[in-house]
């Protein structure tokens, strides 16, 4: 990662202080040599991440604090053993009256969340299956607050604040261009299983409350979203009354859309709409890890090899960019 932006808001240009806002990422608190308490901390925003100390620690003075918590710190960097450290001299969590930026300090999806999520509803309600927009708005509806904020991933694509809805709103776009290309596929089976693909990632993923993954659930680990996705659709098709034609539909939507069992795939797209929802997730994902690797190299050069993309090198062209 890079340098952490509020590293540029010196404060006195004589000391080299610095002051601004960040995430706690982790915090233990120590002892010196001397046997005096310090907070041994790791601080980070959305560009980078440091190690921090908080030397002659007083929880009274200081207060206490937690992994994901925001916090505004005063202090200053050197260097220990050639690694940058941050030195803070003074801390406190953050207040109501705080003007700060979240998107400053995790990654977010660029557009608000809320109207990300009215988007969907309002394709939804399009549909000329009414019987397919009731089932959509009622999973969307029971688990509304973990899918307004939950990330699409734990490190790869979409592995930020509103993340399954941002990965679910392209897909959305590209599909609906898909289906106007080829007027046979069935919009709403496609634009439905797009809106459901990943929706069980509110299980399979452990997040907190600023919408960052920080690991897998127990159940995340032993089954994975594919087969956790298939279970929802049936236990929430069943209790609201859907069809069985319907809900076998959406549930092989979901349970191939990786395409392969070499991808979580037990079984391949075996109808038009499923192929389409497969291939514009790949696409959506590769596009999005793309996009990201040549964020910060220049034109003509190449991006690190990418594990997501069988170890690619991504070339930054330049053609016709500003």
């Amino acid at each position: 990662m890079g340098k952490m932006l509020f590293l540029n808001n010196v404060i006195n240009k004589s000391t080299g202080q610095v002051e601004g806002f960040c995430i706690v990422r982790s915090v233990a608190e120590k002892l010196n040599k001397k046997n005096e308490p310090y907070l041994d901390m790791v601080i980070a925003d959305r560009e980078g991440e440091m190690n921090a100390k908080l030397w002659n620690y007083d929880v009274e003075q200081h207060g206490m604090y937690y992994p994901e918590s925001i916090i505004k710190v005063r202090g200053s960097v050197s260097t220990w053993k050639d690694i940058d450290q941050f030195t803070i001299d003074r801390i406190r969590k953050v207040n109501e009256n705080d003007n700060y930026d979240l998107s400053l300090l995790i990654p977010c999806a660029p557009f608000d969340m809320n109207w990300m999520y009215g988007e969907i509803m309002k394709t939804a309600d399009a549909f000329n299956d009414k019987e397919l927009t009731r089932l959509i708005k009622h999973i969307y509806k029971k688990y509304e607050e973990k899918i307004l904020k939950y990330p699409a991933a734990l490190k790869l694509h979409h592995a930020c604040r509103g993340g399954i809805l941002y990965h679910t709103l392209s897909m959305m776009r590209t599909g609906k261009c898909i289906c106007d290309m080829y007027p046979a596929l069935d919009s709403d089976l496609v634009l439905g299983g797009i809106m459901l693909h990943d929706v069980a990632k509110i299980f399979e993923l452990e997040v907190g409350d600023l919408g960052i993954a920080t690991g897998y659930t127990q159940k995340g680990q032993l089954l994975g979203h594919i087969p956790m996705g298939v279970s929802l659709v049936e236990m929430e098709a069943k209790a609201i009354g859907i069809s069985d034609e319907l809900a076998t539909l959406m549930e092989h939507i979901v349970l191939s859309h990786h395409g392969t069992a070499e991808h979580g795939s037990p079984k391949p797209p075996m109808f038009p709409e499923a192929e389409v929802v497969s291939k514009v997730d790949e696409l959506d994902a590769n596009l999005f890890e793309m996009f990201a690797a040549i964020d910060n190299i220049g034109k003509g050069e190449f991006s690190e090899r990418l594990w997501a993309l069988d170890n690619r090198m991504i070339y930054k062209h330049g053609h016709n960019m500003k």
